[in-house]
């Protein structure tokens, strides 16, 4: 295998359809989720991933953060169960879960006039590349997860990154695809990484981007449909 299609593989390049019923064949989910714990899935420990992860414990609000860790634990549960055969690294996934809301802090959000994915995909990468010396091709393959992790949608294709991420993220966010994840596992996610009116606090946000910034990319989802919809996710509502 050449450096170039090792790279396409474990850092999640690889081409997978956007439509999430092309992906799940026109079906609910592809196979029954089995209950999962948070212990049964690997929380990779490398040097690369460490540093990530402190950084955004000291970036991120709590709530953010808990956040995009329940965004890893659903994403692998979702992989090992319905997409064995994706390659991406858990490393590679983890970063990408870490950064994807990067750009929405207080700080950050007012910091720039690019709404807050594209702002947070130019973070990501300078973070994972020149700071910390990632793979160029992995560091690069996170930013664009990030960058386009809110890019829904049933035309053309996106990376196996990126659609993982978008099906962790829209299933936590709005209870999307609910049959994907088995209920104990959303039990143990929760435990672990608590919600803390989750909902409501992304929603305020969603909110803040569109007033700050009319033109952002976020009101392609609908500039009260999208929050209205987070506030309104009924899977995660008992949680909240």
């Amino acid at each position: 295998m050449s450096w170039r299609s090792e790279a396409i593989e474990i850092y999640g390049w690889t081409a997978h359809p956007r439509d999430p019923s092309v992906l799940l064949e026109g079906k609910k989910n592809l196979k029954a989720p089995q209950p999962l714990k948070v212990d049964d899935i690997e929380l990779p420990d490398t040097q690369l991933a460490k540093e990530v992860l402190e950084y955004a414990k000291r970036e991120l609000r709590e709530e953010t953060f808990n956040h995009s860790m329940r965004v890893y634990y659903y994403g692998r549960a979702i992989q090992r169960q319905h997409f064995p055969s994706w390659a991406v690294t858990p490393e590679t996934y983890l970063l990408a879960c870490l950064l994807h809301d990067i750009g929405t802090t207080d700080k950050k959000i007012s910091a720039t006039l690019m709404s807050f994915e594209f702002y947070g995909g130019m973070i990501a990468l300078d973070l994972l590349n020149k700071e910390l010396k990632a793979p160029i091709e992995q560091a690069e393959a996170v930013a664009e997860a990030v960058i386009r992790h809110q890019d829904l949608g049933t035309s053309g294709t996106i990376t196996e990154l990126g659609v993982l991420i978008q099906l962790a993220t829209i299933f936590d966010n709005m209870g999307d695809h609910a049959d994907l994840v088995h209920k104990e596992t959303i039990k143990d996610v929760v435990k672990r990484y608590p919600r803390k009116k989750w909902s409501s606090c992304f929603a305020a946000t969603i909110r803040k981007e569109n007033t700050l910034k009319p033109w952002a990319h976020t009101t392609v989802l609908g500039e009260e449909d999208f929050p209205s919809g987070v506030e309104g996710n009924r899977l995660m509502e008992p949680y909240d």
